[in-house]
């Protein structure tokens, strides 16, 4: 499942546990981003907006992932949130297991 905004694109999948865990949650920024710089900044605001977000709308039978985009170190973060909020919202309920990569011979 993936759902993309201006400011980030959020990924998720079922974990395929038998029971919920704690909140798993993953960050990455491309060189396509920019400099070091600017990619850690971006992460660090994914892991500011997360912090403030998901505890208490995310779904703890999924993982999630950031993947920051030029936008992320621009857009306002109350913005941010916003999209954050929605992107949570448009998640599917039921989600399917992925599949496990087979390897090829």
């Amino acid at each position: 499942m993936r759902r993309v905004t201006p400011g980030f694109i959020l990924q998720a999948a079922v974990r395929g546990l038998p029971e919920p865990g704690p909140l798993r949650i993953g960050f990455t920024a491309s060189r396509k981003v920019g400099n070091a710089v600017a990619r850690n900044r971006a992460k660090r605001r994914l892991r500011a907006l997360s912090d403030r977000v998901m505890p208490a709308v995310a779904d703890m039978a999924l993982d999630y992932v950031f993947v920051a985009r030029t936008e992320t170190t621009l857009r306002a973060f109350a913005v941010m949130e916003q999209d954050l909020r929605h992107a949570l919202t448009k998640m599917p309920k039921e989600a399917k297991p992925r599949a496990p990569k087979v390897a090829q011979q």
